[in-house]
Protein backbone atom coordinates (compact mmCIF):
# COMPACT_ATOMS: atom_id res chain seq x y z
CA UNK A 1 0.00 0.00 0.00
CA UNK A 2 1.40 3.44 -0.87
CA UNK A 3 2.57 5.55 2.05
CA UNK A 4 0.24 8.52 2.62
CA UNK A 5 3.09 10.84 3.61
CA UNK A 6 5.10 9.93 0.50
CA UNK A 7 2.14 10.58 -1.81
CA UNK A 8 1.36 13.89 -0.10
CA UNK A 9 5.01 14.96 -0.34
CA UNK A 10 5.06 14.11 -4.03
CA UNK A 11 1.85 16.09 -4.66
CA UNK A 12 3.33 19.12 -2.90
CA UNK A 13 6.54 18.80 -4.91
CA UNK A 14 4.63 18.69 -8.20
CA UNK A 15 2.51 21.67 -7.14
CA UNK A 16 5.67 23.68 -6.48
CA UNK A 17 7.06 22.69 -9.89
CA UNK A 18 3.76 23.62 -11.50
CA UNK A 19 4.00 27.11 -10.02
CA UNK A 20 7.41 27.52 -11.64
CA UNK A 21 6.31 26.25 -15.06
CA UNK A 22 3.21 28.43 -14.97
CA UNK A 23 5.30 31.50 -14.14
CA UNK A 24 7.78 30.68 -16.92
CA UNK A 25 4.91 30.27 -19.37
CA UNK A 26 3.53 33.70 -18.44
CA UNK A 27 6.96 35.34 -18.77
CA UNK A 28 7.58 33.71 -22.15
CA UNK A 29 4.10 34.71 -23.36
CA UNK A 30 4.75 38.34 -22.44
CA UNK A 31 8.17 38.37 -24.13
CA UNK A 32 7.18 36.48 -27.26
CA UNK A 33 4.60 39.13 -28.15
CA UNK A 34 7.25 41.85 -28.08
CA UNK A 35 9.63 39.66 -30.08
CA UNK A 36 6.91 38.90 -32.61
CA UNK A 37 6.30 42.62 -33.10
CA UNK A 38 10.02 43.21 -33.69
CA UNK A 39 10.21 40.39 -36.23
CA UNK A 40 7.19 41.59 -38.16
CA UNK A 41 8.43 45.16 -38.14
CA UNK A 42 11.89 44.15 -39.40
CA UNK A 43 10.83 41.84 -42.24
CA UNK A 44 9.66 44.52 -44.72
CA UNK A 45 12.97 46.40 -44.36
CA UNK A 46 14.98 43.19 -44.83
CA UNK A 47 13.04 42.37 -47.97
CA UNK A 48 13.40 45.90 -49.38
CA UNK A 49 17.13 45.94 -48.62
CA UNK A 50 17.60 42.57 -50.34
CA UNK A 51 15.73 43.88 -53.39
CA UNK A 52 17.89 47.02 -53.52
CA UNK A 53 21.05 44.95 -53.13
CA UNK A 54 19.99 42.56 -55.90
CA UNK A 55 19.26 45.46 -58.27
CA UNK A 56 22.54 47.23 -57.56
CA UNK A 57 24.50 44.00 -57.92
CA UNK A 58 22.79 43.19 -61.21
CA UNK A 59 23.53 46.66 -62.57
CA UNK A 60 27.29 46.50 -61.94
CA UNK A 61 29.54 44.70 -64.40
CA UNK A 62 32.69 44.45 -62.30
CA UNK A 63 34.08 45.22 -58.86
CA UNK A 64 37.01 47.48 -58.11
CA UNK A 65 38.62 48.59 -54.86
CA UNK A 66 40.34 51.56 -56.48
CA UNK A 67 39.75 54.74 -54.49
CA UNK A 68 37.93 52.92 -51.69
CA UNK A 69 38.91 53.33 -48.04
CA UNK A 70 38.77 49.84 -46.55
CA UNK A 71 39.14 49.75 -42.76
CA UNK A 72 37.08 46.65 -41.97
CA UNK A 73 36.80 43.30 -43.66
CA UNK A 74 33.08 43.81 -44.18
CA UNK A 75 33.85 46.97 -46.22
CA UNK A 76 35.98 44.96 -48.67
CA UNK A 77 33.09 44.27 -50.98
CA UNK A 78 35.19 43.38 -54.08
CA UNK A 79 36.52 40.31 -52.23
CA UNK A 80 33.20 39.53 -50.53
CA UNK A 81 31.44 39.49 -53.89
CA UNK A 82 33.93 37.04 -55.39
CA UNK A 83 32.57 33.64 -56.31
CA UNK A 84 35.30 31.07 -55.87
CA UNK A 85 35.68 27.33 -55.56
CA UNK A 86 34.08 26.26 -52.32
CA UNK A 87 36.60 24.40 -50.21
CA UNK A 88 35.35 25.50 -46.78
CA UNK A 89 31.84 26.52 -45.78
CA UNK A 90 31.26 29.05 -43.01
CA UNK A 91 28.05 28.43 -41.07
CA UNK A 92 26.53 30.61 -38.35
CA UNK A 93 24.43 28.40 -36.04
CA UNK A 94 21.97 30.31 -33.84
CA UNK A 95 20.81 28.61 -30.63
CA UNK A 96 19.69 29.90 -27.23
CA UNK A 97 21.49 30.42 -23.94
CA UNK A 98 18.81 28.66 -21.92
CA UNK A 99 16.97 25.38 -22.13
CA UNK A 100 13.41 24.45 -21.13
CA UNK A 101 12.25 25.28 -24.65
CA UNK A 102 11.19 21.82 -25.76
CA UNK A 103 13.13 20.49 -28.75
CA UNK A 104 14.06 23.96 -30.02
CA UNK A 105 17.84 23.74 -29.62
CA UNK A 106 17.93 20.05 -30.52
CA UNK A 107 16.17 20.78 -33.82
CA UNK A 108 18.62 23.55 -34.76
CA UNK A 109 21.66 21.46 -33.84
CA UNK A 110 20.34 18.43 -35.69
CA UNK A 111 19.76 20.54 -38.82
CA UNK A 112 23.26 22.02 -38.60
CA UNK A 113 24.86 18.57 -38.21
CA UNK A 114 22.95 17.32 -41.25
CA UNK A 115 24.29 20.26 -43.28
CA UNK A 116 27.80 19.44 -42.09
CA UNK A 117 27.39 15.82 -43.19
CA UNK A 118 26.18 16.97 -46.61
CA UNK A 119 29.22 19.22 -47.04
CA UNK A 120 31.59 16.47 -45.92
CA UNK A 121 30.05 14.13 -48.49
CA UNK A 122 31.01 16.70 -51.15
CA UNK A 123 34.54 17.01 -49.80
CA UNK A 124 33.92 20.48 -48.35
CA UNK A 125 35.25 21.39 -44.91
CA UNK A 126 33.07 23.28 -42.42
CA UNK A 127 33.85 26.04 -39.94
CA UNK A 128 31.22 27.11 -37.45
CA UNK A 129 30.36 30.38 -35.75
CA UNK A 130 27.95 29.58 -32.91
CA UNK A 131 25.47 31.81 -31.07
CA UNK A 132 24.16 30.54 -27.71
CA UNK A 133 25.40 28.41 -24.82
CA UNK A 134 23.30 25.39 -25.81
CA UNK A 135 24.71 25.11 -29.31
CA UNK A 136 28.24 25.83 -28.07
CA UNK A 137 28.04 23.10 -25.43
CA UNK A 138 26.73 20.38 -27.73
CA UNK A 139 28.72 21.21 -30.86
CA UNK A 140 32.02 21.47 -28.99
CA UNK A 141 31.55 17.85 -27.93
CA UNK A 142 30.72 16.82 -31.49
CA UNK A 143 33.41 18.82 -33.29
CA UNK A 144 36.10 16.16 -33.38
CA UNK A 145 33.87 13.19 -34.20
CA UNK A 146 31.81 15.10 -36.80
CA UNK A 147 34.89 16.67 -38.37
CA UNK A 148 34.26 20.41 -38.21
CA UNK A 149 36.01 23.39 -36.64
CA UNK A 150 34.52 25.99 -34.33
CA UNK A 151 35.96 29.41 -35.14
CA UNK A 152 34.11 31.59 -32.66
CA UNK A 153 31.25 31.45 -30.18
CA UNK A 154 28.89 34.20 -29.02
CA UNK A 155 27.32 33.45 -25.63
CA UNK A 156 26.61 36.96 -24.33
CA UNK A 157 23.98 38.02 -26.85
CA UNK A 158 20.83 38.69 -24.86
CA UNK A 159 17.23 37.87 -25.73
CA UNK A 160 17.00 41.37 -27.18
CA UNK A 161 19.67 41.35 -29.92
CA UNK A 162 20.60 44.60 -31.62
CA UNK A 163 22.40 45.67 -34.77
CA UNK A 164 25.69 45.96 -32.85
CA UNK A 165 25.55 42.25 -32.03
CA UNK A 166 24.90 41.48 -35.67
CA UNK A 167 27.74 43.74 -36.83
CA UNK A 168 30.27 41.95 -34.59
CA UNK A 169 29.29 38.58 -36.06
CA UNK A 170 29.19 39.96 -39.61
CA UNK A 171 32.70 41.42 -39.28
CA UNK A 172 34.09 38.13 -37.90
CA UNK A 173 32.60 36.10 -40.73
CA UNK A 174 33.58 38.67 -43.36
CA UNK A 175 37.17 38.63 -42.06
CA UNK A 176 37.25 34.85 -42.38
CA UNK A 177 35.92 35.12 -45.94
CA UNK A 178 38.37 37.87 -46.96
CA UNK A 179 41.30 35.94 -45.44
CA UNK A 180 40.32 32.84 -47.39
CA UNK A 181 39.48 30.77 -44.31
CA UNK A 182 35.94 30.21 -45.62
CA UNK A 183 34.47 30.40 -49.13
CA UNK A 184 30.79 30.85 -48.27
CA UNK A 185 28.61 32.28 -45.52
CA UNK A 186 25.27 30.88 -44.44
CA UNK A 187 23.05 30.87 -41.36
CA UNK A 188 21.19 28.01 -39.68
CA UNK A 189 18.37 29.69 -37.78
CA UNK A 190 14.64 29.40 -37.13
CA UNK A 191 11.94 31.38 -38.88
CA UNK A 192 9.15 32.45 -36.56
CA UNK A 193 5.77 31.34 -37.89
CA UNK A 194 3.35 31.98 -35.05
CA UNK A 195 2.97 31.45 -31.31
CA UNK A 196 2.79 27.69 -31.83
CA UNK A 197 5.34 26.97 -34.54
CA UNK A 198 8.65 27.83 -36.16
CA UNK A 199 10.75 26.40 -38.97
CA UNK A 200 14.47 25.61 -39.00
CA UNK A 201 16.03 27.10 -42.13
CA UNK A 202 19.34 27.59 -43.91
CA UNK A 203 19.92 31.14 -45.19
CA UNK A 204 22.58 31.57 -47.89
CA UNK A 205 24.43 34.91 -47.80
CA UNK A 206 27.68 34.55 -49.75
CA UNK A 207 28.44 34.00 -52.54
CA UNK A 208 25.79 36.47 -53.58
CA UNK A 209 24.92 34.83 -56.90
CA UNK A 210 21.45 33.92 -55.65
CA UNK A 211 20.10 36.61 -53.33
CA UNK A 212 16.76 34.82 -53.15
CA UNK A 213 18.29 32.22 -50.83
CA UNK A 214 19.39 34.85 -48.34
CA UNK A 215 16.01 35.29 -46.66
CA UNK A 216 15.00 31.67 -46.35
CA UNK A 217 11.23 31.61 -46.67
CA UNK A 218 9.70 31.75 -50.14
CA UNK A 219 7.07 34.24 -49.00
CA UNK A 220 9.78 36.77 -48.18
CA UNK A 221 11.85 36.49 -51.35
CA UNK A 222 13.00 39.73 -52.98
CA UNK A 223 11.91 40.41 -56.52
CA UNK A 224 14.45 39.88 -59.28
CA UNK A 225 13.61 43.01 -61.25
CA UNK A 226 16.51 44.95 -62.81
CA UNK A 227 16.36 48.63 -63.71
CA UNK A 228 18.63 49.16 -66.75
CA UNK A 229 18.45 52.94 -66.28
CA UNK A 230 19.76 52.86 -62.71
CA UNK A 231 22.37 55.56 -62.05
CA UNK A 232 24.78 55.75 -59.11
CA UNK A 233 26.04 58.77 -57.16
CA UNK A 234 28.91 59.18 -56.59
CA UNK A 235 29.57 55.79 -58.24
CA UNK A 236 28.58 52.13 -58.09
CA UNK A 237 31.69 51.12 -56.08
CA UNK A 238 30.88 53.52 -53.26
CA UNK A 239 27.25 52.42 -53.24
CA UNK A 240 28.24 48.76 -53.03
CA UNK A 241 30.72 49.43 -50.24
CA UNK A 242 27.83 50.85 -48.21
CA UNK A 243 25.11 48.39 -49.14
CA UNK A 244 27.11 45.13 -48.86
CA UNK A 245 27.95 45.53 -45.13
CA UNK A 246 24.40 46.72 -44.50
CA UNK A 247 22.95 43.71 -46.33
CA UNK A 248 25.09 41.10 -44.54
CA UNK A 249 24.63 42.69 -41.11
CA UNK A 250 20.88 43.05 -41.57
CA UNK A 251 20.40 39.41 -42.55
CA UNK A 252 22.28 38.29 -39.41
CA UNK A 253 20.22 40.72 -37.32
CA UNK A 254 16.99 39.41 -38.84
CA UNK A 255 18.12 35.83 -38.14
CA UNK A 256 18.78 36.71 -34.48
CA UNK A 257 15.34 38.31 -34.14
CA UNK A 258 13.61 35.32 -35.74
CA UNK A 259 15.54 32.92 -33.49
CA UNK A 260 14.65 34.76 -30.27
CA UNK A 261 10.95 34.88 -31.16
CA UNK A 262 10.97 31.19 -32.10
CA UNK A 263 12.76 30.22 -28.88
CA UNK A 264 10.30 32.14 -26.70
CA UNK A 265 7.35 30.60 -28.55
CA UNK A 266 8.86 27.13 -28.06
CA UNK A 267 9.43 27.83 -24.35
CA UNK A 268 5.88 29.08 -23.89
CA UNK A 269 4.52 25.93 -25.55
CA UNK A 270 6.82 23.65 -23.52
CA UNK A 271 5.93 25.32 -20.22
CA UNK A 272 2.23 25.17 -21.07
CA UNK A 273 2.54 21.43 -21.71
CA UNK A 274 4.55 20.96 -18.51
CA UNK A 275 1.91 22.83 -16.49
CA UNK A 276 -0.88 20.68 -17.95
CA UNK A 277 1.10 17.49 -17.32
CA UNK A 278 1.67 18.54 -13.72
CA UNK A 279 -2.06 19.10 -13.31
CA UNK A 280 -2.76 15.61 -14.61
CA UNK A 281 -0.15 14.06 -12.30
CA UNK A 282 -1.65 15.88 -9.32
CA UNK A 283 -5.09 14.55 -10.26
CA UNK A 284 -3.85 10.96 -10.48
CA UNK A 285 -1.84 11.19 -7.26
CA UNK A 286 -4.81 12.74 -5.45
CA UNK A 287 -6.90 9.71 -6.44
CA UNK A 288 -4.14 7.41 -5.17
CA UNK A 289 -3.93 9.42 -1.96
CA UNK A 290 -7.70 9.20 -1.35
CA UNK A 291 -7.66 5.46 -2.06
CA UNK A 292 -4.78 4.91 0.34
CA UNK A 293 -6.42 7.10 2.99
CA UNK A 294 -9.72 5.24 2.63
CA UNK A 295 -7.90 1.90 2.92
CA UNK A 296 -6.13 3.11 6.07
CA UNK A 297 -9.44 4.23 7.61
CA UNK A 298 -11.04 0.89 6.72
CA UNK A 299 -8.16 -1.00 8.35
CA UNK A 300 -8.49 1.10 11.50
CA UNK A 301 -12.22 0.41 11.67
CA UNK A 302 -11.59 -3.31 11.23
CA UNK A 303 -9.01 -3.25 14.01
CA UNK A 304 -11.43 -1.47 16.35
CA UNK A 305 -14.23 -3.92 15.55
CA UNK A 306 -11.92 -6.89 15.95
CA UNK A 307 -10.75 -5.53 19.30
CA UNK A 308 -14.31 -5.02 20.51
CA UNK A 309 -15.25 -8.58 19.47
CA UNK A 310 -12.25 -9.93 21.34
CA UNK A 311 -13.33 -8.14 24.57
CA UNK A 312 -16.82 -9.58 24.32
CA UNK A 313 -15.41 -13.08 24.25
Amino acid sequence: MPNLLDIKARINSIKNTQKITKAMKMVAAAKVKRSQNKVMAARPFSKALAEAFAKVLSSVEGFSSAGLKIERAIDNYPVLMQKREQKTAGILVITSNRGLAGAYNANVIRYALKNIEDYKAKGIAVKLFIVGLKGTSVLKRRAQSAGFEIVKTYTKISQEPNSSNALVIAEDMAAAFVNGDIDSIEIVTTRFKNMMSYKVEDWKILPADDIKKALGDEDEQPSAGIDPLMAFEPNADNILQKIVPMFITNIIYQALLEAVASELAARMTAMSAATNNAEEMIRILSIDYNKARQAAITNEILEVVSGADALKK
